[in-house]
């Protein structure tokens, strides 16, 4: 038994060292005081987290990232809370099948879906770019709104809803009186993994992007085609912290549990 104890511990401590020894990695190099990403760095400084803000195009898209993922964001809930409702109250033919439609987004390669966002709204319907990009980042984050919503309302007691309606309270004002309000941890965690997704997207904004409109994702890999320095390691390291910060909010709010019931 100890012989197996030892063995799986070796495993689980390679796993981490393989997932997280990049990470590791890329937090070290950003440090290199040089003009030239090496591992291990030859000295400490800041200076390549300052150049980040010195760099124009990082500012520009940067904003433009996260307008698109507030905007989609916005529109995800809409859609997505009516939707998940729907599905987690009502008992209809097809239920499946449109279940399986909402969360279609994230089970298609990000590739496929890009190419054929692009065909069809860019070249076909010649929609701007920045609406391209809102369209596109809507269709990514509507999964997750509806699975993380659709999970918060799993443990809702809808007998309160039907006591709210027999006491004379009308459709909407239940929904938005009663049903809302206990799932609002819930619709707060499906907004921030909604806005992680949109904002680290690749796949979908590499073919929604166009000349003068980028976001930041796709800005990071054009800067890497024409620069070596330790500036988007840098920008990573800020990237993982903020991730970090709004998965810890996401715990909080909910807790790993609500993931795996469902």
């Amino acid at each position: 038994m100890q012989e197996k104890n030892k063995i799986l511990a070796l495993f689980t401590l390679f796993v981490f060292t393989f997932l997280l020894g990049p990470l590791v990695i890329i937090s070290v190099t950003s440090f290199e005081p040089g003009n030239v990403l090496k591992f291990p760095p030859e000295g400490f400084s800041f200076k390549w987290y300052l150049n980040i803000f010195e760099v124009q195009m990082f500012l520009e898209t940067f904003k433009i990232s996260i307008l698109v993922s507030l905007a989609g964001n916005l529109l995800a809930l809409v859609l997505g809370i009516p939707a998940a409702y729907a599905l987690s109250r009502a008992d209809f033919r097809g239920k499946e099948i449109v279940n399986a439609v909402f969360l279609s987004p994230i089970l298609i390669p990000g590739i496929v879906l890009g190419f054929t966002l692009l065909k069809y709204i860019i070249v076909t319907y010649q929609l701007p770019i920045y609406a391209g990009l809102f369209i596109g980042h809507t269709i990514i984050m509507l999964p997750f709104v509806i699975r993380v919503i659709s999970s918060s309302l799993s443990n809702f007691d809808f007998s309160i809803e039907e006591a709210a309606l027999s006491l004379g309270a009308g459709r909407l004002e239940t929904f938005f009186k009663v049903v809302l309000p206990n799932i609002k941890t819930g619709i707060i965690a499906a907004v921030i993994i909604a806005f992680l997704e949109s904002f680290n997207n690749v796949d979908i904004s590499v073919f929604m992007t166009g000349p003068g409109i980028s976001t930041l994702p796709i800005q990071m890999l054009t800067y890497v085609q024409y620069y070596f320095d330790p500036t988007i390691a840098s920008i990573s390291v800020l990237l993982m912290i903020l991730t970090a910060i709004l998965m810890f909010l996401i715990e909080r709010l909910l807790g790993l549990s609500y993931f795996t019931k469902r």
